[in-house]
């Protein structure tokens, strides 16, 4: 995207520094990350791009696709039943550029990104238990329904399973 809204383009090793932050400010809804894990993500995704304003990364957005060497208990659900798909593994706004549909813009991009690679739909999972109300409403928005649920962390999360179909 071009003009007065963000610039979303493929990640790059520059990236890396503001990519670890971005997730270690919404850890609470993500997983840890450092710059090895980023790498080792990145080395394995097949969408990986991020939203800049003015040059500054203030969103990124990493997936996987089916097939993928990828070793998550969420990815291994959906695998178990959907022989095709991208997997989000994360989408992180920075908390400053909230409101300004960065996340959406992101979505928007992969979405075309899978409908012109023939992929037939995107998984992703959000917390309900503890609650993420804010992803909840954010993927309704773009069409996720949930497929079912999962405990993770020995009994401590709960996670909503969400399809969204391109057909």
């Amino acid at each position: 995207m071009r003009g007065d809204g963000p610039v979303i383009r493929d990640a790059n090793d520059g990236d890396t520094a503001a990519i670890v932050g971005l997730n270690l400010a919404e850890v609470r809804h993500t997983s840890p990350m450092d710059a090895d894990r980023l790498r080792q993500l990145a080395s394995l995704s097949a969408y990986h791009r991020v939203a800049t304003q003015e040059g500054r990364v203030v969103a990124f957005l990493l997936t996987m696709h089916a097939g993928a060497d990828y070793r998550n208990d969420n990815f291994v659900w959906f695998a178990e039943r959907f022989p095709d798909f991208l997997y989000v593994d994360r989408i992180v706004v920075d908390a400053a550029a909230q409101g300004h549909r960065l996340g959406s813009a992101l979505y928007g991009d992969l979405f075309a990104f899978a409908r012109e690679r023939g992929i037939p739909r995107i998984t992703c999972e959000f917390n309900v238990v503890p609650p993420n109300e804010p992803s909840r409403l954010f993927h309704a928005r773009h069409g996720f329904v949930e497929a079912g649920r999962q405990w993770l962390d020995e009994g401590r999360k709960q996670v909503s399973m969400q399809v969204a179909d391109l057909a």
